[in-house]
């Protein structure tokens, strides 16, 4: 354990600079606030000093508090004796100095600081609201009344985090200057240009700003209104919102408390442990235990994308979104401009929508260069191959890429469920092969499915980690089996979907249940999205390689019928010209019911609590085999990957965690009557069995 001070103090002709260092990123740890208080207190009793600046060391200001806090019980200071309090409080100015990120209790401290400057690159924002809780050290107090109850509003429910320039805008920021510059000497100087200037300027003591909630009253019961839907289920955003309100019908001191009861409600609430959960899991998946850490991590400058249909387009556009330069290959002129259009048609709706300055457009797009041969991106770090999902066609399109391709080029596939090994065996350098599943559409998910092939080297599977993080995707790393790790874990769920149909469900039962559940969409909404030809192709390959696979009548009778979902204008929905929002359609109720029939299949009524847990279950079950296996190295892995492949409620933690809140025993127990009754489809898997009777938690579980 090191005996560095954690907070530093020190003069520089009569400024006192407090300086915080608990890397990596300056959180506030045990000892941190306390170190805050003991600088601000010296700095007070010192005559020598005229102006204090509160400042972080390393790669960032204060990044937020320690999540591993939350939830153990802990001794929080009263109201008034913590360090945004006692800032707050400080007879001489305080100058906070912020570069990389003021988020959550990093930005409540500046807040109870005189004055903050910042780096332009900085960003600051109270995120709270993301892990199930609310700002609760004054900042749903302080930040309605720097920036209008509007925009803290905006700010604290939506949990985004403010670049430099807005927040100045916003008057959160006093002052912003260019990362070139020192910012400490910066500071210095901005602290002796106010030392002597009173009263001393506190957001607790303003009120000017607060007007707006007074000429504009229903703000707070509009901003419920628009979240009702996002944020179903979910407790923390309304409390968020009660706290501002707070801000602006309670003195000062009064909304303090207010803010403090409602932030008990939430730390210990269900969704907040179940958020808290998904924050560590997103870090525990780029851990490797098979991969040496000091695996070195080849630099990777350049793309090429082999496909520009959809999904090359959206990967395309991942890349060129962060800056890398890439090129995307089609063997006809006439694709290659369809795919083109269809790239600046995505950003241009962006533009429409606000969320992507037209000039920026501009610059993405001018990173993404057509090519039709295969000599083009011969120069390429990394090719990604995004053709149908035909093993013949890929097998052909890896030959051509290992006869033109750099060496100790990247050879990916995005395929997302052939065997790794097919692709890697048409080329004469397996190691450089690997998976590269992205999940639709390409540039929205965050989700990157590494899948390492038999052969890949440890190099290359930590390159393409490394490359998901670096185009803003959560990479995790699966074994090479059909389906990998998330495909795999939900076929079942897919396969229930289609039994429930033949028992008598209907499309529109099934998905108002998951959108209940929180999915921001059903299952069969989504299949009509993504397109249900995909799936009915890898059903029919499933079928040729096993005889005992079980068909879906239902299913390929819908896509037989030239029912390919939004694309075709009907799916299991029907969709009018122009509007992809889904209708039921009477036509998919008729084929259900006359399919059914055919297979003697006695159609019922069903419990949304039985469709839920049907389709959930099944998936459990499947992903204890898989941990089995070997194929995932955790549940938590699983549990992230559902969370940002499959829209899984991040509330509920992800399917293994949700799973443990049913318990493991009540789970077991439950697949064991439906193995009894539906047969070997629902066949316990031996780790589940284990779990029960170890009474082991599933998120506990690790790869056998």
């Amino acid at each position: 354990m090191s005996d560095k001070p954690l907070v530093r103090y020190e003069t520089e002709d009569g400024i006192a600079i407090i300086t915080v260092d608990n890397p990596p990123v300056n959180a506030l740890s045990p000892g941190v606030p306390e170190g805050i208080i003991d600088g601000v207190r010296r700095a007070n009793a010192d005559p020598a000093v005229r102006a204090i600046v509160l400042i972080g060391a390393g790669r960032s200001f204060i990044a937020g508090a320690d999540i591993r806090q939350f939830g153990t019980g802990r001794v929080r200071p009263p109201i008034g004796q913590r360090s945004h309090d006692i800032l707050d409080a400080s007879e001489k100015p305080v100058v906070a100095a912020i570069h990389g990120f003021a988020l959550g209790g990093g930005l409540e401290n500046a807040m109870g600081c005189n004055y903050r400057i910042a780096a332009r690159s900085a960003k600051v924002g109270l995120p709270e609201v993301l892990i199930g809780i609310l700002p609760g050290g004054g900042g749903t107090q302080r930040l309605p009344r720097v920036a209008g109850p509007k925009r803290a509003l905006e700010m604290i429910v939506s949990g985004r985090h403010v670049p430099a320039p807005e927040a100045l805008g916003y008057g959160i920021l006093d002052k912003v200057v260019e990362d070139s510059a020192d910012l400490r000497a910066e500071a210095v100087a901005f602290a002796k240009s106010v030392a002597d200037k009173r009263p001393l300027p506190r957001i607790s003591e303003r009120s000017d700003k607060l007007q707006e909630a007074k000429d504009e009253p229903g703000m707070f019961d509009a901003m419920r209104k628009s979240i009702a839907r996002r944020a179903r289920n979910q407790k923390a955003p309304y409390n968020c919102i009660a706290a501002v309100e707070a801000a602006c019908t309670l003195p000062f001191q009064e909304g303090l408390a207010r803010e403090q009861a409602l932030f008990q409600e939430l730390e210990n609430a269900d969704e907040a442990r179940a958020l808290r959960y998904a924050f560590f899991a997103e870090r525990e998946v780029a851990k490797l235990p098979d991969i040496p850490a000091d695996t070195p991590i080849k630099d990777i400058k350049t793309a090429a994308v082999v496909g520009a249909g959809t999904m090359g387009g959206g990967i395309a556009m991942s890349f060129a979104d962060f800056g890398f330069p890439v090129r995307v290959l089609e063997v006809t002129q006439e694709a290659l401009d369809r795919g083109m259009q269809r790239i600046r048609s995505n950003y241009e709706t962006s533009v429409k929508r606000g969320s992507l300055a037209a000039d920026e457009m501009e610059r993405r797009f001018a990173r993404i260069q057509p090519v039709t041969s295969y000599d083009d991106i011969a120069d390429a770090d990394v090719v990604i191959e995004v053709v149908f999902e035909e093993i013949p066609v890929k097998q052909e399109v890896f030959g051509k890429l290992d006869a033109v391709m750099k060496p100790g080029a990247l050879l990916l596939t995005n395929t997302s469920a052939i065997d790794i090994d097919k692709m890697a065996n048409a080329t004469k350098r397996p190691q450089d092969v690997a998976g590269s599943h992205f999940f639709s559409p390409a540039n929205v998910m965050k989700l990157l499915e590494v899948v390492k092939g038999s052969a890949s080297s440890p190099e290359v599977l930590a390159t393409t980690m490394a490359l998901g993080r670096k185009i803003g995707k959560i990479s995790a790393m699966a074994g090479n089996c059909d389906g990998f790790v998330a495909n795999r874990s939900r076929a079942p769920f897919n396969t229930e979907m289609a039994i429930l149909l033949e028992e008598g469900c209907l499309p529109e039962q099934v998905d108002k249940v998951m959108v209940d559940f929180g999915y921001p969409m059903g299952p069969f909404a989504v299949g009509d999205l993504s397109g249900l030809d995909i799936g009915y192709a890898g059903r029919r390959r499933r079928a040729a390689e096993n005889p005992n696979y079980r068909k879906l009548p239902i299913s390929d009778r819908i896509v037989e019928m030239g029912r390919h979902g939004q694309k075709t204008g009907a799916g299991w929905y029907r969709y009018e010209k122009g509007d992809r929002t889904p209708h039921p359609d009477p036509e998919v109720a008729r084929v259900i019911k006359e399919v059914a029939a055919e297979m003697g299949v006695e159609q019922r009524s069903f419990t949304d609590e039985e469709i839920l847990r049907r389709l959930l279950f099944s998936s459990v079950n499947e992903a204890c085999k898989i941990l089995e296996e070997g194929i995932a190295y955790r549940a938590s892995d699983i549990d992230v990957m559902w969370l940002h492949g499959f829209g899984f409620p991040r509330y509920r933690g992800g399917l293994m965690y949700w799973a443990d809140q049913i318990g493991v025993r009540a789970v077991y127990d439950q697949i064991s009557r439906w193995h009894q009754q539906y047969g070997e489809r629902w066949a316990p898997a031996k780790l589940l069995r284990e779990l029960a009777d170890s009474n082991t938690p599933f998120r506990n579980a690790k790869a056998g």
